[in-house]
């Protein structure tokens, strides 16, 4: 079993900066690929980014490409989203989750954690 919790979120500005940690515990955290994904009111879950165990490789969503970035530090057994140049339209919660294969199918997730809301204001 993996743990999971999300930190970082708030209320921003368009074009703010906020940076999203997850948490994570259980006796498999760090061999896992962890992700980030995001729900609107009203719309689907969608893929934001993830890595794979050690970091070695990463996949971001073509909407926030160059402006948020995913890292990990399995010393500290947390994984952080760095959300720049933030839009009204990044307004979500967003959710960590881990899995064992990288990439943006939700379904190949197995743990999920709360939620962090992010609204950005225009």
């Amino acid at each position: 079993q993996v743990q999971l919790v999300e930190s970082g979120g708030g209320l921003v500005q368009a074009g703010g900066s906020l940076r999203l940690s997850c948490a994570a515990s259980g006796r498999t955290a760090r061999s896992t690929v962890r992700g980030w994904f995001r729900q609107a009111p009203g719309k689907e879950r969608e893929f934001v980014a993830a890595i794979n165990w050690n970091g070695a490789s990463t996949a971001h969503a073509d909407s926030v490409k160059g402006r948020f970035t995913i890292s990990r530090d399995n010393a500290k057994n947390t994984v952080n989203l760095q959300m720049n140049s933030l839009k009204p339209e990044d307004t979500a919660v967003y959710y960590c989750a881990a899995g064992y294969t990288l990439g943006p199918d939700p379904d190949r997730y197995n743990y999920w954690g709360q939620g962090t809301q992010v609204t950005v204001s225009s």
